[in-house]
């Protein structure tokens, strides 16, 4: 698969990739509205600029393992990097943020350390991995979408520098004063370590408030998601809020940021780079490091092609966005009618204690 990569890396005399189909119909993409052919360049530069996690090989060893590449087993793991650094870079850098090559903001180069693939490293492949023991995970075994979404939520909890809260609503339910109380009491599970009190990467002073990745795992259906779901899934990418999605085939992991008309676009995992690190990005080894975390194109398929186990993500920064993105999937009856993606509720229900 890892020719894979020269599919998203133009060269001279490359076929550039029919990504962006030639249509009139509105591309959405996390939650932003774009009308083509007159909005392709912007288009592009939001797909460049979101972070492309995808297999590495040539790290140290995973625990006491003798794991030095995820190649194989490791693409769902990649794809819940990439929807969690992506709220990350929108929270801190803001949803219209673009980046380039020449790149140097010292606080999306943090964001990118976070992930890198180092023991020491707080969403590295090793922490998740190794976390992912206490999922019944062994290193090396391919993770669900519910999986990856309990490990990063385990991990969250120890990473100080962002204090994000990491919530996964199961049984298809959205418990309202349980996620209040968790965004407005988050306290890490051990002392912040010295390394972070003094480090020179200091994120904006947080309110009252901790910023919230809401993953809501589903399965909506057996072989295939039931045609019912396919216009409440289309609806999500198009609130402000969105994340996206984890989802793909079976054992073929795929992190889904939008959609036009009856198809879905994706970035793929499934290309095998060797393990890099960015630093500062002071010479020239750590600037082209940098330049394989971004993808230049996206891949699309029918949203009917989805496997049915999934789990949608939503971004609220504050308080307000919370209320305001409950509304919204009530407005467009995503969760509402008869057979509503989920369900959001006051408080939990008798039937869950």
């Amino acid at each position: 698969m890892d020719v894979m990569l020269e599919a998203f890396l133009p060269y001279e005399g490359a076929i550039i990739p029919d990504d962006i189909p030639k249509t009139k119909e509105t591309i959405w993409i996390l939650g932003k509205e774009y009308k083509p052919p007159h909005d392709i360049k912007v288009i592009r530069a939001h797909i460049r600029s979101t972070l492309w996690f995808t297999y590495r090989r040539g790290f140290d060893p995973i625990g006491e393992t003798t794991y030095t590449s995820d190649r194989g087993w490791g693409c769902m793991l990649r794809c819940g990097q990439m929807m969690l650094a992506r709220a990350y870079t929108t929270y801190y850098m803001g949803a219209d943020w673009i980046w380039t090559p020449e790149t140097q903001d010292q606080t999306y180069l943090k964001i990118l350390h976070l992930f890198e693939d180092h023991f020491m490293e707080r969403y590295s492949v090793h922490q998740i991995a190794m976390m992912g023991t206490q999922e019944g995970k062994k290193v090396g075994q391919w993770f669900s979408p519910n999986n990856i979404a309990q490990v990063l939520k385990k991990l969250s909890l120890h990473e100080y520098w962002t204090k994000f809260v990491v919530h996964v609503a199961l049984h298809n339910t959205v418990i309202i004063n349980e996620i209040k109380h968790d965004c407005k009491n988050r306290q890490p599970t051990e002392p912040e370590p010295a390394k972070h009190r003094h480090s020179q990467f200091k994120p904006p002073p947080r309110g009252p408030w901790s910023p919230l990745l809401l993953i809501i795992p589903l399965r909506l259906g057996m072989k295939n998601i039931l045609p019912h779901y396919l216009e409440l899934l289309k609806r999500c990418f198009m609130l402000e809020h969105s994340m996206g999605m984890l989802g793909g085939t079976p054992n073929h992991a795929l992190y889904f940021f939008g959609c036009v008309g009856d198809e879905v676009f994706f970035f793929d995992p499934h290309t095998t780079q060797n393990s890099a690190r960015v630093g500062d990005k002071s010479t020239w080894e750590q600037v082209a490091a940098d330049e394989t975390y971004h993808c230049d194109y996206a891949m699309r398929r029918k949203l009917s092609k989805m496997d049915p186990s999934l789990a949608v993500g939503f971004l609220c920064c504050t308080e307000s966005d919370f209320d305001s993105l409950c509304k919204q999937l009530q407005a467009k009856k995503i969760t509402t009618g008869d057979l509503p993606l989920f369900q959001i509720v006051d408080k939990r229900p008798q039937y869950m204690v």
